[in-house]
Parts: structure tokens; sequence; C-alpha cells
């Protein structure tokens, strides 16, 4: 069952502006050490922040929130498997929020996806919820 979704459009030059000019103050407020790393290694720096930015702002609303009730930018953090597919971390209050909503029995699978073209950046967050298969060792206990 669908549990959120939410989606985000940023503006790459917006993003841009503002890393040039509050630099690493923004760059560490908003962004987890992993996303900076992965952001200045690639040729659009600004393009990778802006897919991020719009990542946490999907999720925020996925979450039914938005950036408010305690919810850190840094709460949620995006990440690349090695086949180069996003994937969402929550941590903290964002965490806690994923726990409230997820109904008993249930895991939270959060699906990321994110696209640019310049000056745009887009993402799009879909929280699922997958009933947990019960265990199997149970069943087998006399």
């Amino acid at each position: 069952m669908i549990l959120g979704i939410g989606t985000d459009l940023a503006n790459i030059d917006r993003i841009s502006g503002t890393l040039d000019r509050f630099g690493d103050r923004f760059r560490n407020r908003v962004f987890t050490q992993t996303e900076q790393r992965k952001a200045e290694a690639r040729a659009d720096v600004a393009g990778t922040y802006a897919k991020r930015w719009a990542a946490k702002e999907a999720c925020s609303k996925a979450l039914g929130t938005g950036l408010r009730m305690g919810i850190s930018w840094k709460d949620m953090a995006v990440s690349n498997l090695p086949s180069g597919q996003p994937v969402m971390a929550l941590t903290g209050w964002a965490q806690e929020r994923l726990s409230q909503m997820t109904p008993p029995g249930h895991e939270a699978i959060v699906h990321v996806t994110l696209t640019d073209d310049h000056p745009w950046a887009q993402a799009f967050v879909l929280i699922e919820a997958r009933p947990v298969a019960p265990d199997t060792d149970q069943r087998h206990r006399g």
C-alpha cells in the first residue's frame, strides 16, 4: 500500500547561486558528507545538489510533514546503489515519522527517482508499506 508520495522541482541555477553565496554553510546544513562527496566528484556539481535538494523536499512531502515538525534536511539522505539507482535513507525524526506511518506487520520502503534537464532538477518519492513475511521458524516450532 502507498503511505505517501511527494515531488519537487528545483532550479539548478538557484542552487548554484546558493552554493556560490553560502558555500560550506549551505552544504553542511543540508547535505550529508556522503552527499557532498558525490556532488563534488561530479561534473555537474550544482545539478547533483539540486537533485538531492528536490529529493529531500519530495521526501518531506511524502512523509506528510514538509520541512517542519522537527525534521532535519540531513535526516533524509540520498545515495546510489552500485547500479546507479538512487536510494533514500532516513534517520532521526524522519525515521520516527516513517515508523509512525507504517502499519503494524508492514515494512516501509522508500522509492526515489531523480532527473534533471537544465535548468531543472526533479525528484519523486513514493513510500510503500509491504507486509512482512511471517517468520517461518515460528510456524515450525511445536
